[in-house]
């Protein structure tokens, strides 16, 4: 009987090792989230009422085709209307849905003085809102002594203070229907101190303690908020990376070689995260995957071995970009 016990506990911690191996090659998000996209269950969107911002183009443009081949009636938000159209066209071609189903309203997020008459368009259109899906938003390369605090304005204002404010707009809409579901689009960044961009995950760690408190807020009001956090996704955001002065652009082009995550699968994984109405979510390949879990139960080993002796900037320059 005891050798069985041990041959039994033997068994346990190979199939124990055994996963653990296969997670530090394979897995591309925390574990909750791939349990429940392994489920593979239809996830139904059927006239729920979808407002994304940042969808012109990246993880919302893919974001909204998935929707709406879910059923979703979408709110498209951006700022270059060219794309914008373009991408209400595709959502249009992919799915059934009817023309009306599909409202464009353009506007900077970080204009402050449109929130309202933004709302008030979609809610005049639609009559409702069942998820505000904040993506918008803008990267940010630099060295922490280089940065002008005019560039932490810009990032805070287009990053936090735009999504927080619309949020309490619809919030207001929210709290009279007695249901909603607030997602924001976080990053590696807004859990893990990311270097030479401390202006952008400054901003994300911001989302967090802002998204965190509004969610203990709605424990009682049936309101939901998830927390996306991707790691390196292909996306037009980091053709738009600023630097550490106002109006200059990071030299930075992405190549098809780049070890990045797809869109299409990001979307698909956030998808099912909006669907399953998860807090948080980490979406990112290995070894950034495997610093996430470190970074989260062990930080001082994390602090002490991997940000000591492993970040150098060639190496954290490299991991960003993917490469």
């Amino acid at each position: 009987m005891l050798i069985l016990l041990k041959n039994y506990e033997c068994l346990v911690l190979d199939v124990i090792g055994i996963g653990f191996v296969l997670f530090i090659i394979y897995a591309d998000a925390d574990l909750t989230l791939l349990f429940y996209h392994s489920l593979n269950r239809p996830r139904d969107f059927r006239n729920k009422v979808v407002w994304i911002t940042g969808a012109s183009s990246g993880i919302g443009e893919y974001l909204a085709y998935d929707l709406v081949k879910a059923g979703a009636k979408l709110v498209l938000s951006g700022v270059n209307v060219e794309r914008l159209t373009a991408v209400g066209e595709r959502c249009k071609e992919v799915s059934s849905c009817a023309a009306e189903d599909i409202l464009l309203v353009p506007f900077q997020i970080n204009n402050f003085d449109v929130h309202d008459d933004v709302v008030n368009k979609v809610l005049d259109h639609f009559g409702h809102i069942e998820y505000l899906v904040n993506n918008a938003g803008i990267s940010q390369r630099a060295d922490f002594a280089d940065i002008d605090i005019a560039v932490d304005h810009q990032l805070f204002d287009v990053n936090v203070f735009g999504p927080v404010n619309l949020t309490r707009k619809v919030l207001r809409h929210f709290l009279e229907r007695k249901k909603g579901h607030v997602v924001v689009t976080s990053s590696t960044a807004g859990k893990l101190g990311a270097p030479y961009s401390s202006a952008y995950t400054g901003s994300k760690h911001a989302l967090h303690g802002y998204f965190e408190c509004l969610r203990s807020e709605m424990v009682e009001e049936n309101i939901h908020v998830t927390l996306v956090c991707p790691g390196p996704v292909f996306s037009n955001i980091t053709d738009r990376c600023v630097t550490g002065k106002i109006g200059e652009k990071y030299d930075h082009k992405q190549q098809p070689t780049d070890k990045k995550m797809k869109t299409e699968r990001c979307s698909d994984l956030m998808v099912t995260a909006i669907a399953y109405k998860l807090d948080e979510c980490w979406i990112c390949f290995q070894p950034i995957l495997f610093m996430y879990y470190m970074a989260q139960y062990l930080p001082s080993v994390f602090r002490t071995l991997i940000v000591k002796f492993i970040f150098n900037r060639q190496r954290v320059m490299k991991m960003r970009q993917g490469r």
